[in-house]
Parts: C-alpha cells; structure tokens; sequence
C-alpha cells in the first residue's frame, strides 16, 4: 500500500499540467496566434511579432558590417594606423567608434529612406511586417548596387547560376540580395586596400629615406621604425592629415 500511495503523485502530475496548461491558455493575455489579413497577407499576435523583432536584431551587427559603408572606412582607418607604425595609437576603440559615426553620417541619407518607407508605414499599420522589410530592403540595395563594381556582381551572379534556374536578370536590380551582398563587400574590400595603397606611400619614403640614412652613418642598433616616427607623425600632422583622408573617404561614397 505504501508503494501505490508514493507512486499517487507521479500519476497524477501529468494530468495536473495538462489542467494548467488548459487554464494559463484561457487567462493569459499573450496568446500565440496568426490571422489572415484584409489584403492577403497574415497578422501575427503581438509574441510572435516580438519575437520576430528580436529574432531580426541579432541580424544588425552582420547588416552594419556587410551592407554598409563600415568595411571601407575601418580597413583603411586600420591601414593608416599601420602605415604610422604605431601598434595601438589609435586603440580599437577609438577607430571603431569613428568608423561608426562615420557609417552614420555616410548612410544618413540612406537610412532616413528605410525610416520614411519602411517603418513610418508599420508604425501606422499601413503596411504589414513582410512588406516593411521588403520596403526598408530597397534602398540599402540602391545603395550597394551604386557601389559596386560590375565585374563583381557578374561574377557572384555567375556562381549563383541564376540564368540555369530560369531567373532572367535584365538589370542589376532584379539581381537577389545573396548576390549583391557578397559582390558589394568584395568591392569595398578592394576599394580599400587601393585607398591604402595610397596612404602607406609617403610614409613609405620616409621609412626608406630614415633607414639610407642610418645605413650611411652606421648606425646599424638604432631602430629605423622608432626614428621615423616622429617624423611621419609630424608630416601627418602638418598634413592636416585627417581632415584629408575623413573628407576622402566620405567622397568616395558620393560619387
């Protein structure tokens, strides 16, 4: 007897839950549900509409880094620090927080269409979820087809083999966004590393010119980078250095 009364509980606790589970579904305000809209499309509770807003978030880092101005400025923020030779002058932090801002400032224009077309329409329910991302997709993709090489996207849309799947593409804005992104980020990259190419060379000559003439006096224990430090932070400074490359980068982007 002692047996069947402690096994009671077990047996019963299935039946407990599913009476619980009955009456949470009945009192709780946040139900799960999905209806058909007037126009087609279908209304989602507001759980799951959170959950799809949150769901969209963890998506804003990669949206910042690949569909934006970001990875031009950061590279060559970077590549100017190499070219200075100093390690951590400016720190991360500082060049992250400048190539935000100027990601900012570049995409402003771009960002104020995805906030007119996009999300003052959902706000006002005049719109519904799919079709606000379908409307706030649209200029972030003008954006990186104007800069994006041709021979870029020939390539991606080649390996994508749109034309054996039946998609004909007669102008880059029918092309899907699987193949703008990564055809966009390898134009930047290479854009980049060419507006690179040009900061490292004046500070180039001056590493040469410091190391002849250390060679020539025989002074072989001094270090050449140490010594032409100085030097290539005065000659950047006297430069107005970065108000150049700032205005530099921001131009290339309004082209």
């Amino acid at each position: 007897m002692r047996g069947k009364w402690c096994l009671t509980p077990f047996l019963l606790t299935p039946f407990l839950l599913l009476v619980a589970g009955a009456a949470l579904a009945q009192t709780s305000p946040l139900q799960v549900t999905a209806a058909p809209a007037a126009g087609g499309g279908t209304v989602y509770s507001v759980p799951v509409q959170t959950l799809l807003v949150f769901t969209l978030l963890t998506f804003l880092p990669a949206v910042l880094l690949m569909m934006t101005s970001f990875t031009r400025i950061i590279i060559v923020l970077s590549l100017l620090r190499m070219a200075l030779g100093t390690q951590t002058t400016p720190p991360n932090q500082v060049l992250i927080g400048l190539a935000l801002f100027l990601t900012l400032f570049v995409m402003g224009p771009t960002f104020d269409r995805v906030h007119d077309s996009a999300y003052v329409p959902f706000r006002d329910n005049k719109l519904g979820f799919e079709q606000a991302l379908a409307a706030g997709g649209a200029p972030l993709k003008e954006f990186m087809l104007k800069h994006t090489r041709a021979a870029d996207l020939e390539l991606f849309a080649r390996m994508a083999r749109l034309e054996e799947k039946g998609q004909t593409v007669a102008e880059p804005a029918q092309l899907p966004l699987r193949v703008v992104i990564p055809a966009f980020v390898t134009s930047e990259l290479k854009t980049a590393f060419q507006i690179g190419f040009m900061v490292f060379i004046p500070f180039l000559i001056i590493d040469m010119v410091v190391a002849s003439v250390l060679m020539s006096m025989g002074m072989m224990m001094l270090s050449p980078v140490l010594i032409a430090l100085p030097f290539k932070l005065m000659l950047f400074v006297l430069a107005d250095g970065w108000n150049l490359l700032i205005g530099s980068l921001v131009a290339s982007f309004q082209i």
